[in-house]
């Protein structure tokens, strides 16, 4: 009997799945929400903290590399320390590590970006020079390209701890990721949700990644029934652009899917796949954007089309340009 079979015996006699997650508030509620459906469906689970260097180190994510807030997690499942790990999935690398699955992708939450300012502004409203919280190229490229003037400051940290330099007045706004802020009930701060047309959001923004050993069939069979289609289906197609592009987490690349209803000539509904992406340069001159629609069971194809054609059109020069100088992605 293999290693995995015996704990997975082991762990169903016991009764508890233990599922891995980083510390920070935001990342023990949305693995709470994972606990909660488990336990819901009848299979009792806890969660068990891991530690992570990228919660250790207050460098940007581009210095200290990408994947750096999921590795501990999944090597906690490599040593069957955890039988479950939960992730943000936009923070898990593209290539794919064989060990593993993700067995489930729960409903995703609102996939756009957020604003919170002083005063209740709105980006329209923050005058030239106002300070602006963010260190993700994605958002500081697309950000720079509306021309309002801001000036943007790198900005790491938990959520509170980016929010407390909005309200001690160190910043005059924050862009963060609307989704954060909704699991951790503080939805009410935010005085802009950014909508898709000024700001694409990251791949996979929003979304969870419940992820467990590939060789456990019977867990995977367990967590798939947290599985959510549609999410799924947008996920896979924003991966597989940001995939195609050869451009990891933190490249200056934004993607929106989802599964919407169409109706044919002959008036029948039927679901249909569209898929926006951007590619931009780091300081904001230039941003490309395009788009598909397709077949929900196409999602991978559709997302990789997207990005063959920002390629055709640039987007790979574009984003190792800031400046002049080469960009370190």
């Amino acid at each position: 009997m293999s290693a995995t079979a015996s704990h997975s015996e082991s762990l169903h006699s016991e009764g508890t799945l233990r599922i891995g997650t980083r510390g920070s508030l935001l990342a023990t509620t949305q693995a709470g929400t994972v606990r909660d459906a488990l336990i819901a469906a009848g299979h009792p689970a806890e969660l068990v903290i891991i530690k992570t260097k990228g919660d250790q180190s207050t460098d940007p994510v581009q210095k200290i590399g990408v994947g750096v807030f999921t590795a501990e997690l999944r090597e906690a499942l490599a040593d069957n320390r955890v039988d479950v790990a939960v992730h943000s999935y936009k923070d898990l690398p593209t290539a794919q590590d064989e060990r593993f699955v993700i067995a489930a992708i729960p409903p995703r939450e609102d996939p756009r970006d957020a604003l919170v300012a002083r005063d209740g502004l709105v980006l329209g409203e923050l005058p030239a020079g106002s300070k602006v919280g963010t260190s993700a190229p994605r958002r500081v490229s697309q950000l720079s390209a509306l021309g309002l003037g801001l000036d943007i400051v790198p900005l790491r940290g938990n959520l509170q701890r980016r929010l407390g330099k909005v309200e001690s007045g160190e910043l005059d706004a924050v862009i963060l990721a609307r989704a954060g802020l909704s699991r951790i009930g503080l939805l009410d701060l935010i005085t802009e949700n950014i909508e898709p047309v000024q700001m694409l959001p990251a791949p996979a923004q929003g979304a969870l990644a419940v992820e467990c050993l590939s060789a456990n069939e019977e867990l995977v069979a367990i967590l798939a029934e947290l599985d959510h289609a549609d999410t799924r289906a947008a996920v896979i197609a924003e991966r597989a652009l940001l995939a195609e592009l050869e451009a990891g987490c933190t490249a200056p690349v934004g993607a929106l899917a989802e599964v919407v209803e169409s109706i044919d000539d002959n008036g029948r509904i039927f679901d249909e796949l569209s898929i926006r992406g951007c590619a931009a340069a780091f300081d904001g001159s230039d941003v490309i954007r395009t788009g598909a629609v397709g077949a929900p069971g196409n999602a991978e194809e559709l997302g990789r089309a997207v990005a063959r054609e920002l390629l055709e059109l640039g987007a790979r020069e574009l984003m190792n340009v800031t400046t002049g100088e080469a960009a370190d992605v």
